[in-house]
């Protein structure tokens, strides 16, 4: 897979210089529900619950985040497509249900660019690569020598077929030339525990489930799946230090229904790319593993455009498919 089918930050999204300009057109006047499709204590409910705190107190009304979880997403993603175009439900997607899922399912119940309104992205996410500190594997070549040495007899889970830990997974397989055999769970910490348990040789996680985990000795991080080192973790490499090309990196953004007034949509906008500024969320977000993104609403459209066939094609490395 060449290098233009990675998932490199988009040009000019990181915090620029490019304000969105603050309409006093619209002002809420009831709390406003933040959609995550995900269960709760993941991290993208983590990062939901950052902003939608920070959020709140600059609309002057609460912005309470509701999980809707099932489907890889799309119970969530439907929830908001219906939504009345009113400003009053939002969504928090993520690369899996605005980029995966197209490629992933067979069929969807909405179109993930016809019936959303993007507002900004907001935040890039780390997968990290660990395995069980019994095993004593200290570096990634050990772990593909073993591979290779063993085809098929390495496990990796992950929190369900064409979820973001099973494509950095087949991604990593096809990079490094060796089979695995994928285990998928119904949630990534059941992957978690079993990783722990030794049931699993391998796993590619979002950093924040995991670095507990590594800073206590129980599992040792080889990679991080983006090109930056991550300063939770500064040692471990980047793993296209060693598969020159890997990148998988996941990010996360604000949507609204489609149809959603433009006034709106640029006042949620201006006062999220604020949030996203400032040093507080900034901290915040870096404790999780995460990178502040931000933009405008149109430049948020241009990269879910983008990022569709990148993800597609990691969706097609992978063999993953759900009718």
């Amino acid at each position: 897979m060449e290098r233009r089918l990675l998932l490199p930050m988009a040009a000019g999204l990181l915090l620029t210089g490019k304000a969105v300009s603050a309409s006093s057109a619209w002002v809420p006047t009831r709390p406003i529900r933040l959609i995550v499709p995900f269960g709760a204590g993941g991290s993208t409910d983590v990062t939901a619950r950052l902003i939608a705190e920070a959020l709140g107190a600059r609309l002057g009304q609460p912005v309470v985040v509701e999980n809707r979880a099932g489907a890889g997403g799309n119970i969530g993603s439907e929830a908001v497509a219906r939504a009345e175009p009113d400003g009053y439900t939002l969504l928090l997607t993520t690369s899996t249900t605005h980029a995966t899922n197209p490629a992933l399912y067979g069929s969807l119940p909405f179109d993930v660019q016809r019936d959303f309104a993007p507002i900004t992205l907001t935040a890039f996410i780390p997968n990290v690569l660990v395995v069980p500190s019994s095993k004593g594997i200290r570096h990634v070549r050990e772990l593909i020598e073993l591979g290779r040495r063993k085809p098929g007899e390495l496990n990796y889970g992950s929190a369900g077929a064409g979820s973001s830990q099973h494509l950095a997974s087949a991604l990593f397989a096809a990079r490094a030339e060796m089979r695995m055999t994928h285990v998928p769970y119904r949630g990534g910490a059941l992957a978690v525990t079993d990783l722990l348990g030794g049931k699993l040789d391998l796993l590619f996680s979002p950093l924040v489930e995991v670095l507990e985990h590594v800073r206590a000795g129980r599992m040792t991080a080889l990679a991080i799946t983006t090109k930056e080192r991550s300063p939770l973790l500064p040692d471990v490499p980047p793993l296209g230090e060693i598969l020159p090309g890997y990148e998988v990196r996941l990010w996360n953004g604000l949507l609204a229904p489609a149809a959603t007034p433009k006034p709106v949509i640029e006042r949620i906008a201006h006062e999220t790319n604020e949030v996203l500024r400032t040093p507080q969320m900034r901290e915040k977000l870096a404790q999780q593993g995460s990178t502040p993104a931000g933009g405008t609403p149109e430049e948020f459209a241009g990269f879910i455009r983008a990022e569709l066939p990148k993800w597609a094609e990691l969706v097609r490395i992978s063999g993953a498919r759900i009718e």
